[in-house]
């Protein structure tokens, strides 16, 4: 296992990130215990988990992954040390979490102790705001006019941003935060959390999430480039496209179980027919070179300059094993010369 430095923070973390939000959901406590194990067996020392999971969030499953790896935690209690926890806030928009209203100092300050009380744990290594108060363009919103920028009011959104890095501000003093994140941002946003830190003397942030994968390489190169620069880890969720570069969902394909045969809160936004095409084709040149498309993918996805570390999911052993592997794949010149191709005639296909 290879490692990188998660930011300006120092910590040491693993190249793969083990993403947890199928546990108590598509995953039991056993399945989840199972992962665990195995992950920290192969040199995985990063977990990342959020307050809203499981996927899809409802009201029965909220707070249930952070549920299972504090049960975890609490038969393991020695490995604690050894690994970097993550979790996330979750942001406005969810009827079932604080009546779908922003995130504010007050309710932020709750919800860590929260966390913190389901994780079974004192302190958490990395938090993250899982998405900002106003609406940003994640999730399928990227498409030119898809979302408004006039109408937001940018002094506001500052006086929000600032009110919540000082809360976080209080969590660090207080021992219960050791670094801070954020999660689906844009660089104005990046930009104003950098600004009010150095204005403020409130906590820097380390770390973004943001989604990243072959078919969606919209942060490359400007985020990425501002998160190199600012020495901010960057850290790409759904590098399999919601599982679909696996190529199980070609042709309309629902395997029972799966993500895509359940309800999702965004809808299928990656279900399109430039998708199913790209898939198709991605899966043909993963073919070409003798390997999985998932392997390729995970593979391509880790040697991006400025990716620290990759989160990955899987919802039983086989998965887990091939997802970790894959980060020891070696890319060829030829390889490496495919997947240009291939982003060339397949840059945005949702």
């Amino acid at each position: 296992m290879q490692y990188s430095v998660l930011g300006s923070s120092k910590l040491n973390v693993s190249r793969v990130c083990l993403g947890s939000m199928t546990w108590g959901c598509q995953n039991n406590q056993a399945d989840a215990d199972a992962q665990l194990n195995y992950a920290l067996a192969q040199g995985v020392n990063f977990i990342d988990t959020a307050e809203m999971y499981a996927i899809p969030p409802t009201a029965d499953t909220y707070g249930s992954t952070e549920r299972i790896i504090g049960n975890w935690l609490g038969r393991n209690p020695g490995k604690r040390a050894d690994i970097v926890l993550a979790s996330k806030m979750a942001g406005n928009g969810l009827a079932h979490v604080r009546c779908g209203g922003d995130m504010t100092p007050a309710t932020l300050l709750q919800a860590v102790d929260d966390s913190l009380q389901r994780l079974n744990t004192d302190y958490l290594d990395l938090y993250q705001l899982h998405w900002p108060n106003r609406v940003s363009p994640h999730f399928g919103k990227h498409r030119v006019g898809r979302i408004g920028f006039s109408a937001v009011n940018s002094e506001q959104q500052t006086e929000q941003i600032l009110g919540l890095l000082q809360a976080l501000d209080s969590c660090v003093k207080a021992g219960k935060i050791r670094f801070c994140g954020l999660s689906n941002e844009t660089p104005w946003g990046i930009s104003q959390y950098l600004q009010l830190s150095a204005q403020h003397q409130v906590p820097r942030m380390v770390s973004i999430q943001n989604e990243f994968s072959p078919l969606h390489t919209k942060d490359w190169p400007y985020l990425i480039e501002q998160c190199v620069h600012e020495n901010i880890a960057y850290l790409p969720w759904s590098p399999l496209a919601g599982g679909a570069l696996s190529g199980k969902y070609l042709n309309g394909a629902r395997p029972s179980g799966t993500r895509w045969s359940m309800l999702q809160r965004n809808g299928l936004f990656r279900d399109t027919p430039q998708s199913n095409s790209a898939i198709a084709a991605f899966t043909e040149l993963a073919q070409s070179h003798n390997v999985s498309a998932t392997s390729l993918a995970l593979a391509w996805v880790n040697q991006v300059e400025g990716v620290t570390s990759t989160i990955i999911g899987a919802t039983d052993m086989a998965q887990l094993q091939q997802n970790i592997a894959a980060f020891s794949l070696p890319l060829t010149p030829a390889m490496l010369d495919d997947m240009t191709l291939f982003l060339q005639q397949h840059p945005t296909p949702f």
